[in-house]
């Protein structure tokens, strides 16, 4: 026998912590993945302490070959089976493509892109059967292309695609695939990018959202089946008005807007 369980990766902080936390909130037994364990542990500790019970903590690197399998075999060995599966691990990297180191810029494409398709396509048998659902984390960046953010607006477009997709093929199967595109969060993504929140990413602090609002969001828009989630009046505006916007104008904008990042 075995138990339906939410899979949560990029769980350590952020926004994937967030999400944890709603979910739990919401009655559902919880494998939390990352790579830092004392923050996995930490979390479930802090989530077992509201009532509910103690999330199992995986720590793994999604990037390493064969994490797909490792993570099966884990939650196999506990007894659980994935009805719900996050993929919210990710990070970007800021700066021209060609200044950029490319093995970092590789492992980036491994982590939002392969990463995440490996485990979608591993978990979705389990899923379907449980009539469950798929959470892709991307953002505002995966509908527009990203001068000075190349490879990681790319990869975002790849997830938002893939979700859509996702959805259609599956909504026969009762199977929910939502697409959650945030705007800039304050989190350790943006350490980790190279995010400097003077200038024009400090005027953009006043829009922002903070995590708990974007997982709540992401949540509730999975559960009442929408394909794309896109937290915030002004992030939809900029959706919007960048589809609106000729690319002959857009991308001179866009990396105008990156350089003074």
């Amino acid at each position: 026998m075995t138990r339906p369980v939410a899979v949560i990766t990029g769980a350590s902080e952020g926004i994937g912590a967030e999400l944890a936390r709603i979910f739990a909130a919401r009655g559902h037994e919880l494998a939390l993945v990352a790579r830092r364990g004392a923050r996995l542990n930490a979390l479930a500790d802090d989530i077992a302490a509201k009532g509910g019970p103690r999330p199992l903590p995986i720590e793994l690197d999604l990037a390493s070959a064969g994490a797909a399998d490792a993570l099966s075999e884990r939650l196999t060995e506990a007894g659980l089976a994935p009805n719900f599966l996050v993929n919210n691990a990710g990070f970007g990297l800021m700066g021209r493509a060609i200044e950029l180191d490319a093995s970092e810029q590789l492992a980036m494409v491994d982590l939002n892109m392969r990463a995440l398709t490996a485990l979608t396509l591993r978990f979705l048998p389990s899923i379907v059967a449980a009539k469950g659902g798929v959470l892709n984390v991307a953002s505002v960046a995966a509908f527009m292309p990203g001068p000075g953010f190349a490879v990681y607006y790319a990869s975002k477009a790849y997830v938002r695609s893939f979700s859509e997709a996702l959805s259609q093929e599956l909504k026969p199967a009762g199977v929910k695939v939502a697409c959650l595109c945030p705007g800039p969060v304050e989190t350790g993504f943006q350490a980790r990018a190279g995010f400097d929140f003077s200038g024009v990413m400090g005027a953009m602090k006043p829009a922002m959202l903070p995590a708990a609002e974007v997982a709540r969001q992401g949540y509730e828009g999975l559960m009442a089946g929408k394909r794309v989630i896109v937290p915030g009046f002004v992030n939809r505006m900029f959706v919007w008005g960048s589809a609106a916007t000729p690319r002959a104008l857009l991308l001179p904008l866009l990396a105008t807007a990156q350089k003074r990042r």
